[in-house]
């Protein structure tokens, strides 16, 4: 599968998805979102692939969706025609989260509304200094649940920081998003992408299949009280006892030398 609304390559396991339309700032249009959305869930089956990078070309990783491409058409459909588009956009923070491969975002401008939502599906983000943050729904009159947001932010920041992005839309630094646990650390600007692809490349070498049952117990378990979450980690660990990496690790332990992980 080739993409022709953004750039991809795989190099050490890694691929890396580009956003590649810097002069609109990476806008999305209603064909990278259906791209991206399908593309996800393509990423499942390639087993070249250990972990993705996303990020943006130029001085901004995505600034949502193009105005000009997307709100005349929106204002031309009636409630079926709008659902259809929200449900798309939806499907696409869906697959990067059931995607079972560590997804890290190299945030390296403005990232805004679905930008933003981008974003925070992954499972690990790196900023720019000059990055920027905003759930910028109620900007243009729209709510705050939007493609996920209220279901993933408030597990990142919590209640009350998500509260006030979602009602507000204020666009914040990357020293706030670090202060308040939207990213996990803040680079130099030259910094950002080759750090994620280096977090990516370690992720990579690491057990593909524990990392996938990692993230999909994350998933899971928010719907678990805690018994059941105990319960349900201890039949996900026994499953990957029973993964030919758990004795590659063990092996390579014994032989001073780093395990050869076999994979999916």
């Amino acid at each position: 599968m080739i993409p022709e609304h953004f750039s991809f390559e795989v190099v050490n396991r890694v691929g890396r998805i580009t956003l590649n339309r810097p002069d609109r700032l990476n806008a999305l249009t209603f064909e990278s979102y259906l791209e991206l959305r399908d593309f996800f869930a393509h990423l499942d089956t390639r087993e070249d692939v250990r972990a993705v990078v996303l990020t943006g070309a130029g001085r901004a990783f995505c600034s949502g969706g193009d105005v000009e491409d997307i709100i005349a058409e929106l204002f031309a459909r009636d409630m079926k025609g709008l659902l259809a588009f929200t449900r798309v956009t939806g499907a696409l923070i869906a697959n990067i989260r059931k995607l079972q491969k560590p997804v890290v975002a190299a945030v390296n401008g403005v990232a805004v509304g679905a930008g933003a939502v981008m974003a925070l599906a992954c499972d690990l983000r790196i900023a720019s200094e000059k990055a920027r943050f905003g759930f910028i729904f109620p900007q243009v009159g729209l709510c705050g649940a939007d493609m996920g947001a209220t279901y993933l932010l408030p597990r990142v920041v919590g209640l009350g920081h998500a509260s006030e992005l979602l009602f507000t839309g204020d666009i914040i630094n990357a020293e706030r998003a670090e202060r308040i646990g939207l990213v996990n650390r803040v680079v130099a600007p030259e910094a950002c992408v080759p750090e994620a692809i280096a977090l990516a490349e370690k992720l990579a070498r690491g057990p593909a299949f524990a990392h996938g049952m990692t993230k999909k117990m994350i998933e899971d378990e928010v719907h678990l009280n805690l018994n059941e979450a105990i319960e349900a980690e201890a039949q996900a660990q026994a499953i990957c006892m029973a993964h030919p990496d758990f004795r590659a690790a063990y092996e390579g332990w014994r032989q001073k030398q780093p395990p050869q992980f076999e994979g999916l």
